[in-house]
């Protein structure tokens, strides 16, 4: 741990994300769960993608593979297109009618997250400004760079309190 490094609650870090995703989620989600959702952006971010390279990227089974993308289909959100030359293999591309859920989607999302900081204070607004380098840095699950010297020993406490050390 750095001295004078500010310590972390992770319990209360992990439940904040977690409720402000939830309200996130809340919305209309264009008939699709959470999962047939994530799995919507990871083909309109990938590009065509093989159902193979899904299951890997959403680490989902090839049975739930299946219904998933069905769904998805059925919405008319992707289509599946044979990869020549391999019969047995298929790819997935988002549908434009895909594209506009996911915009429709992100526009919901970004208005309820503008109103949400209209409720907080000009030092709250500064602190979550601050953070948005590390959040950003935590959610793409980049590892944190340290130099060696200051990297701590294993097991040797960091600054993170868990809910086990909190008061």
């Amino acid at each position: 741990m750095l001295p004078g490094a500010p310590v972390v609650d992770v319990t209360r870090l992990r439940v904040a994300i977690a409720r402000l995703s939830r309200r996130l989620r809340k919305h209309e989600l264009a008939g699709l769960t959470p999962t047939q959702l994530a799995a919507l952006a990871t083909v309109e971010q990938a590009g065509p993608l093989r159902l193979g390279d899904l299951a890997a990227a959403e680490r989902i089974a090839p049975s739930t593979l299946t219904r998933l993308v069905s769904a998805l289909e059925e919405h008319g959100y992707v289509q599946r297109h044979a990869v020549p030359g391999d019969a047995r293999a298929w790819t997935l591309a988002v549908t434009e009618r895909g594209h506009e859920v996911l915009d429709r989607i992100r526009q919901e999302n970004t208005i309820l997250l503008a109103d949400s900081l209209l409720t907080l204070s000009p030092d709250q607004l500064a602190a979550l400004a601050a953070a948005l380098p590390a959040l950003e840095q935590l959610a793409d699950g980049a590892p944190h760079e340290t130099a060696p010297s200051e990297a701590a020993p294993p097991g040797a406490p960091g600054p993170l309190r868990r809910a086990a050390e909190a008061p």
